[in-house]
């Protein structure tokens, strides 16, 4: 196995469920039970097909003999004809009657939506883990006092419970585009070559009503509500640039979280899991690196360029069929399915493990609550008699002078500056009791509960708890 490339998603970073859902084995055998699925309805619908043929291909559902299948695909250079063949090789009595009336895309674009809808929600029930154990953060520290930033730069007071909600909010749009998407999902059914149907016209000897009837059998069979109601030879690749728009947008929220994250674990303030035998550095041993979030933001990245495929596909589009979509959907659709996981995963893992340093926050705040509070001192000093302009003016230059200070580095002594004014006529002390982180940050504890009790019902059935990385 190490004498060959493989893909990092594999070996390093999606999850073995997403593996499974996009292997070799789950698709020949969703191929098969379309198969069997449109043998039962031309069955029901009274074609010459017996009920043993049925039972033999239903037998054979699962023994894949992928030896077989390489070397019948090897000779005629055509997946879906080697398939059939390996089929009617396990079950011989229905050998003749595979694939009766259909195209490849039959089982290629249908047994691709099958795949394409379970990987949806799978993602769905991690964006709503993931979600859940916001929730839990955002309402444990939603009246911790924390500093804000505008463009990088020290602004005025948050809570870190209000931040988590930025990211959550970006998170449950995603929920929703997903769920969207999800809902507008249809089959492909059993069409033709160009979607005309004309050959189940003959099979049917003219009864359109069968037709129909069969159609919605399949897509009964399969979960799905309805069928496209027109296609060419294959269903509308539009369904696939939904599909990965929806993907990336998963890709850029957890971007700006795990972004987000490493900013402040900059400072210290934040710090995602970080396990005890677990290095930072191979030069530097002290080194405490946000590896996870940066992976993150690094699968990210490449999950956004990946949902470019779709619309270059989509778009590429002839008449009613070309093949120069096959080898790029093969790769970009499972590829950002395994990715998507990934980066959820790992969001999940970062999450449930992230810590808070309050100590460390209080101490950002307190250095710079005394610039952030200036406006609220100014009114205090007018209140005790003072002139709004001149304070205005001693506040001014007294910040600039601690500013000054501070570039020494020493610490911030603008309050004490301040005292010194007689003009203000607040004493060190006064000033000080005026300095309560609590009242700077506005309707922040508010907002959190209003937007948990608003969106609480889209994670109540989530699985929360600690999530798992291998690597």
């Amino acid at each position: 196995m190490y004498d060959r490339y493989e893909s990092p998603l594999i070996t390093r970073y999606a999850s073995v469920s997403m593996q499974e859902l996009f292997s070799a084995q789950r698709r020949a055998e969703t191929w098969r039970r379309l198969w069997l699925a449109l043998a039962k309805a031309e069955y029901e619908l009274g074609l010459p097909i017996t009920e043993e043929q049925l039972r033999d291909l239903e037998a054979h559902l699962s023994d894949i003999d992928f030896d077989c299948i390489s070397r019948r695909e090897k000779e005629v250079r055509h997946d879906v004809m080697a398939h059939i063949y390996a089929y009617g090789k396990a079950a011989p009595s229905a050998a003749g009657i595979i694939h009766l009336g259909a195209t490849s895309c039959y089982v290629t674009d249908n047994g691709d939506l099958i795949l394409y809808r379970e990987g949806l929600r799978m993602l769905r029930d991690q964006l709503c883990s993931l979600l859940s154990v916001l929730a839990e953060f955002a309402d444990r520290y939603k009246a911790l006092p924390t500093l804000g930033y505008t463009h990088y730069q020290p602004a005025q007071l948050v809570t870190v419970g209000k931040r988590a909600t930025l990211w959550m909010q970006d998170l449950v749009s995603d929920l929703e585009e997903l769920d969207f998407v999800m809902g507008s999902l249809r089959f492909l059914g059993c069409r033709g070559t160009t979607g005309t149907e004309a050959s189940f016209l003959d099979l049917f000897d003219g009864d359109s009503g069968k037709i129909d009837r069969m159609n919605e059998m399949l897509a009964e069979e399969f979960g799905f509500a309805s069928c496209f109601p027109v296609c060419g030879q294959t269903y509308p690749r539009k369904t696939d640039s939904r599909i990965l728009n929806a993907l990336s947008s998963i890709a850029q929220s957890c971007y700006r979280m795990a972004q987000d994250i490493r900013l402040l674990q900059h400072d210290r303030q934040l710090e995602e899991p970080f396990e005890d035998s677990q290095i930072g550095s191979s030069a530097m041993a002290y080194k405490r690196n946000p590896m996870r979030c940066e992976r993150i933001c690094s699968l990210s990245r490449y999950l956004m360029t990946e949902a470019m495929n779709a619309p270059l596909t989509a778009s590429a589009q002839w008449l009613e069929r070309t093949l120069d979509d096959s080898a790029n959907r093969r790769l970009s659709m499972p590829e950002a399915f395994l990715c998507a996981d990934a980066v959820l995963h790992l969001a999940g893992n970062v999450c449930s493990g992230l810590r808070v340093n309050e100590k460390i926050i209080e101490r950002s705040v307190r250095e710079y609550l005394p610039f952030i509070a200036t406006e609220n001192l100014l009114m205090e000093g007018v209140k005790r008699g003072g002139d709004r302009q001149q304070l205005h003016e001693l506040i001014r230059r007294c910040s600039m002078e601690s500013v000054a200070v501070m570039r020494e580095g020493l610490p911030c002594d603008l309050l004490s500056r301040l005292a010194r004014q007689l003009e203000f006529g607040l004493s060190e002390h006064e000033l000080n009791t005026l300095l309560d982180p609590a009242a700077f940050i506005g309707r922040a504890p508010q907002q959190v509960e209003r937007f948990l009790s608003q969106y609480q019902h889209l994670w109540a059935d989530a699985a929360a708890g600690s999530v798992e990385i291998t690597i």
